[in-house]
């Protein structure tokens, strides 16, 4: 089976959320991406996050919903290449973190290691693109 994309995990994100904000959906993509890789030893896709101003931005989804405040669906997108355990991960974050704001995620984010540690060395008003490991993520959220 071939292995989902960052589109096909967001429009399921947003088939059991509905509309929300851009910014929301991006930080829900990186949580379901760091838990999938703490119980499925694996990741969820193979896009890379990246550690930017405001908090972890996949730029492969950045550029599908550029622009955009609010998004409800990704045209395309093919959420039937999530395997049953990719789908349970991706509901148990949405149960965890789906009532938090776009903001709240930010700021959560933002004092958690795999974010501060990828950032460092780069001004906080500065654009950066350094990636958020797999191996950090793992390591830091299995410690949890």
């Amino acid at each position: 089976m071939a292995k989902a994309t960052v589109l096909d995990v967001a429009q399921y994100i947003l088939e059991k959320t509905g509309k929300i904000t851009t910014w929301k959906l991006q930080k829900l993509v990186y949580y379901c991406q760091a838990w999938h890789l703490v119980w499925d030893e694996e990741p969820l896709f193979e896009e890379p996050i990246q550690a930017w101003i405001n908090g972890p931005v996949c730029p492969d989804l950045y550029q599908y919903h550029k622009g955009n405040f609010n998004i409800a669906k990704i045209q395309n997108a093919n959420p039937k290449a999530l395997a049953d355990n990719e789908r349970d991960s991706i509901c148990v974050v949405i149960e965890h973190y789906g009532e938090l704001t776009g903001q709240q995620l930010k700021d959560l984010t933002h004092s958690e290691l795999p974010w501060i540690k990828t950032r460092k060395g780069i001004d906080p008003s500065e654009r950066g693109e350094n990636v958020i490991s797999h191996e950090l993520m793992s390591e830091y959220y299995g410690s949890l």
